[in-house]
């Protein structure tokens, strides 16, 4: 932290906020990954995005973290791509959008990322990849 704190994001100093999840210290995870994520790393976009999507260290906010997902889609990141995607195929976070969702999992598959090969194989079946998602958390907002 004391990196983040003089500014220093560099991928060492970045990569330290998955230990910090894991460990359960996600306000000091959610400083980290904000300003790596501000510096441009989109793995610290997608862990915000994961951190927001589960009330981690902050409130609960699909919004946020669909904004976040799309921000490292945008900037090629598979894993961003994937979740996206998957935000669109539930309309969480962001309207409903099958075809669009399924072009960013495409995309992500296109990439090598095998959770997006696996979605893909299902039809695009969200519960192929978190078949212990509670179905109350993704029920469209809008």
């Amino acid at each position: 932290m004391s990196n983040i704190e003089r500014g220093v994001t560099d991928m060492t100093t970045c990569a330290s906020g998955y230990y910090m999840t894991k460990s359960g210290r996600h306000d000091m995870a959610r400083a980290l990954f904000r300003k790596c994520a501000e510096a441009g790393y989109t793995g610290a976009m997608t862990w915000m995005g994961q951190l927001d999507n589960n009330g981690l260290g902050g409130p609960y906010d699909p919004d946020a973290a669909a904004a976040w997902d799309k921000r490292a889609a945008d900037l090629g990141d598979p894993v961003g791509k994937f979740n996206y995607g998957l935000n669109l195929l539930r309309g969480h976070g962001v309207a409903k959008n099958l075809e669009l969702g399924r072009a960013y999992v495409d995309e992500a598959a296109e990439d090598g990322l095998k959770i997006a090969k696996r979605l893909q194989n299902s039809g695009y079946d969200p519960n192929e990849v978190t078949p212990d998602a509670d179905e109350w958390k993704y029920a469209p907002l809008f």
